[in-house]
């Protein structure tokens, strides 16, 4: 043996992970290891190149930081970097400079992959125990993106600010500038409170803001004496303090608003206004959504929603995760929905009672993607009658559908839309299918809840999609029967691990070698997510809020959400990447992947996502088939 690659051998031998690998394997490893010498403030690693090496540093230090320039970590003598851009895509993830003169070792990715595989203590190391190298993994794809990380709730830096209807408009005027914001909340105080926590929404009805002001008091000469609730804004769109900064900005893109009141359940707790998420402005999808309502014809937004995919593409090159994807791609969807709408009513007129149009399924889950069919169906006031109505509104829902499939949105193959009479219905009527579906769980009324339970109302009453959640939300929890049914339907679609937990994939056909990774992963998981909800009674509709409420109601045995959230998130993500390198190919996006193109790394967290999912499903199926039997 050369003496330099014994002197390589003793120092990685005194070192972790290195120090758990037989001789022969520090002879193999201070063979091919090759040597860098960097001077001191030179960059080491850039963010998003291509890495082909674990660097172990053998003299001298290096700091590593986040993507916005933040100081994340200082790693010394003996210390690793370079192995969370392994993981994910073999793309830098925190770019690194060194401190001082530094000598390093560079460890071949094809050397340092083998020994993973080979050696287990080595691949502990990186992975960690249990699904902690899973739920490390999808930490990284995080990275120190504030669109990913930030939630509304940090944005908030004071108390509500609030006013009571009967106050004069000249109070509340004086009251903001005393206050220095732009809006108030308006509550009635003779407004009944529920006794239902999830009901307390803090007996607020409405908001007045300073273009209120500017609109319908400066502009018209309307007397400051007159009480507030004259011109405040009644209907109100408003934000889980819970959520992302990105979705409260698509919210205020999408209705056109300047101020979003910030609840936590639903009772108000401040409001945030466009100026305090400008920073977080994410360009791309922002400025299509508003070019979306730009359009004046049905082939004017089809020509527009070409570049869709070069949207999708663009949010995964920019790191989002597949929280930001999903609310990203239904906001667009649901504003190419209201965008026809208003061309709709353009050339019908306006229509002859109320409703309220609505997106079913991934879309109001908030976890669409490009590829994509449509779920959607009418809430039609109690005032219908079909005799006099139904022509307007069947008309209606034909230019919908047809637009949306213009755009891209095909056609449901099972008539999940608008146009089909069974889903025009009115508000009584939609209680009473809900309510049957509850009460008689039978396979066709099991398969259209785990549709029609996921619902967001995208145009119109939209408080009428409101209550029928409610009504969801309050039976199902009480009805074991149906819970228990609903958990052994959404057993059906199971992981694709084999006993020994290889990959079972499809052995002919088009997609032979290939396993359909909506199918047999993110479906399953968000019907196993659905059935914890109902539970406990959860209003969320997006999966990973759910998993947020299940957590809070200590559903699970600890750390069981945390395993969900990160076997999602990764299942999610190697679906959206798989579809993102599709478009660029040139190719038709689709949900069939090919394991043996993955990473070894990426192929060993993709079993553990998926052994995550089939212990959830195991619990589940525990869980719900003996409450059933005891009640």
């Amino acid at each position: 043996m050369q003496i330099e690659h014994f002197e390589i051998m003793q120092f990685l031998s005194a070192h972790p992970p290195f120090n758990d690998l037989p001789e022969d394997a520090l002879k193999q490893l201070a063979s091919e290891v090759e040597v860098g010498y960097y001077r001191a403030r030179s960059e080491i690693l850039h963010y998003g190149e291509s890495i082909a090496n674990l660097y172990v540093v053998r003299a001298g230090s290096v700091e590593v930081y986040r993507r916005n320039g933040e100081l994340y970590n200082r790693i010394s003598e003996g210390g690793l970097f370079g192995q969370r851009g392994l993981l994910m895509n073999r793309k830098v993830r925190f770019p690194v400079m060194a401190l001082e003169d530094t000598l390093v070792y560079c460890i071949p990715v094809a050397l340092f992959e083998a020994f993973c595989d080979e050696h287990e203590a080595f691949a502990d190391f990186f992975e960690a125990d249990d699904s902690g190298g899973l739920i490390q993994a999808v930490s990284d794809q995080a990275d120190s993106n504030d669109l990913t990380t930030a939630k509304v709730r940090t944005l908030l830096l004071r108390e509500l600010v609030s006013v009571e209807l009967t106050r004069s408009i000249r109070d509340a005027a004086k009251l903001m500038t005393e206050e220095q914001v732009s809006a108030l909340l308006v509550y009635d105080p003779s407004k009944p409170v529920s006794d239902d926590p999830e009901d307390d929404d803090g007996q607020i009805v409405g908001i007045l803001s300073d273009k209120d002001l500017r609109i319908k008091v400066v502009a018209e000469g309307l007397d400051t004496n007159q009480p507030v609730a004259t011109i405040m804004t009644r209907e109100l769109t408003i934000v889980d303090s819970n959520a992302y900064v990105f979705e409260a900005m698509m919210m205020m893109l999408r209705d056109n608003l300047h101020h979003l009141p910030v609840v936590h359940k639903r009772r108000p707790i401040g409001v945030i206004a466009l100026s305090d998420i400008l920073r977080y402005e994410s360009q791309s999808s922002l400025l299509f959504v508003k070019g979306i309502m730009e359009q004046q014809s049905v082939e004017d937004l089809a020509h527009y929603a070409q570049s869709l995919a070069s949207v999708f593409v663009r949010l995964v090159n920019e790191d989002a995760n597949s929280h930001m994807v999903g609310t990203a791609m239904s906001v667009i969807g649901r504003t190419i929905k209201q965008r026809l709408l208003e061309l709709a009513e353009d050339k019908l007129g306006e229509p002859p009672v109320p409703y309220c149009f609505i997106a079913l399924g991934s879309m109001a889950r908030d976890e669409q993607l490009i590829v994509t069919d449509q779920d959607n169906a009418l809430i039609l006031d109690d005032a219908f009658e079909a005799d006099k109505h139904d022509s307007y509104f069947a008309a209606l829902a034909k230019f919908v559908c047809d637009g949306l499939a213009q755009c891209g949105y095909k056609l449901c193959d099972g008539g999940i839309m608008a146009t089909n009479p069974q889903w025009r219905l009115s508000a009584s009527d939609w209680q009473a299918q809900f309510e049957d579906w509850m009460d008689n769980p039978k396979p066709e009324a099991l398969l259209h809840s785990s549709i029609f339970f996921d619902l967001d109302g995208v145009f119109g009453r939209t408080q009428l999609a409101s209550r029928l959640s409610e009504l969801v939300a309050k039976k199902a929890k009480i009805t074991p029967r149906f819970l228990a049914a609903m958990a052994s339907n959404s057993l059906r679609r199971t992981p694709p691990l084999g006993f020994f937990k290889d990959f079972v994939l499809e052995q002919d056909g088009e997609h032979k070698h290939s396993l359909n990774i909506k199918r047999r992963g993110t479906a399953p998981l968000s019907d196993l997510v659905r059935v914890h909800a109902l539970a406990i009674g959860s209003r969320k509709q997006n999966s990973f809020e759910r998993l947020e409420d299940i957590k809070e109601a200590q559903l699970l045995p600890p750390g069981k959400v945390e395993d969900l959230e990160a076997a999602l998130e990764y299942i999610a993500m190697i679906r959206i990447r798989h579809q993102a390198r599709q478009i660029e190919q040139g190719k038709q996006p689709d949900n069939n992947i090919l394991p043996k193109r993955l990473s070894e790394f990426e192929q060993r967290n993709l079993k553990e996502a998926f052994a995550v999912l089939d212990k959830a499903q195991s619990y589940l199926k525990i869980r719900y088939q003996n409450k059933a039997i005891l009640k």
